[in-house]
């Protein structure tokens, strides 16, 4: 029993320090890739909207494994960035009505 418990607690230690590990990468890349006021923006979106940052994150570090970002980004150029990506993404907003609930709910009672 402890042997095994102690083979999944080494296991769970090394998948720690993997994710750690590649945390501090991604951290690396984003540093070398951004300038600080663009590092401060997309800290902000993080905030906000984490999903959207983190398609933007692997966007940007995509682009700087393969060349396309040769040098530091500013915070301007970043925001143009940012407007293509949502350019790009399409949102359909659709909204619903509980006709049920009404009729339900009669002032008249």
């Amino acid at each position: 029993m402890s042997a095994s418990n102690s083979g999944d607690k080494d296991e769970e230690k090394q998948k720690e320090a993997e994710m750690e590990r590649r945390m501090e990468l991604r951290s690396a890349i984003l540093s070398q890739v951004l300038d600080q006021n663009a590092r401060a923006r997309l800290n902000t979106i993080a905030i906000t909207k984490p999903e959207k940052a983190k398609m933007v994150e692997n966007m940007l570090i995509n682009m700087a494994q393969t060349g396309r970002i040769t040098s530091r980004l500013s915070e301007d150029q970043f925001k143009n960035l940012l407007l293509q990506i949502s350019s790009h993404e399409s949102k359909s907003t659709t909204v619903k009505f509980d006709r049920r609930r009404a009729a339900i709910d009669s002032d008249e009672d």
